[in-house]
């Protein structure tokens, strides 16, 4: 797994429960991984946003990953709640994921993640500055 740079990104991370962490550090990874496999897209930024693992890509809409203690049984993928990405995600795979209002994707933490899915969903918010003008943002169909 690629080493965390920002110091204070790897403190977030120290901070979060083990089995949590090993949950949103995987979603890191898949997140990383998508990116490295998308020709269009810049290298990721790795930063904080509202104190909370964030991934930024030139073309893209940030994404954030994160736990909170008011829910402890979930953890989640965070988008931009004004952006199409989740109401396009509840288009296309309304049947696979949890969803949060127009921001986020929930997990359970004992549930495996659908990851094909959730790759496609991340690589449209990585692209999304060039797709946002796309019926379903240039998916005709969903990944299964």
């Amino acid at each position: 797994m690629e080493q965390i740079t920002d110091e204070r990104v790897r403190m977030v991370f120290e901070q979060y429960p083990n089995p949590v962490k090993k949950k949103l550090l995987f979603l890191r990874a898949l997140i990383l991984d998508t990116a490295a496999n998308i020709d269009a897209t810049d290298p990721l930024e790795e930063t904080l946003k509202w104190g909370e693992p964030s991934y930024l890509a030139k073309n893209g809409s940030t994404i954030r990953i994160d736990w909170k203690e008011k829910d402890p049984e979930h953890y989640a993928i965070y988008f931009k709640c004004t952006s199409k990405l989740v109401p396009t995600f509840k288009e296309l795979y309304s049947d696979v994921f949890r969803f949060e209002g127009d921001r986020a994707l929930l997990f359970e933490l004992n549930a495996k993640i659908p990851e094909k899915e959730l790759r496609h969903c991340i690589t449209m918010a990585l692209l999304y500055h060039k797709l946002k003008h796309l019926p379903l943002l240039g998916a005709s169909q969903r990944y299964s």
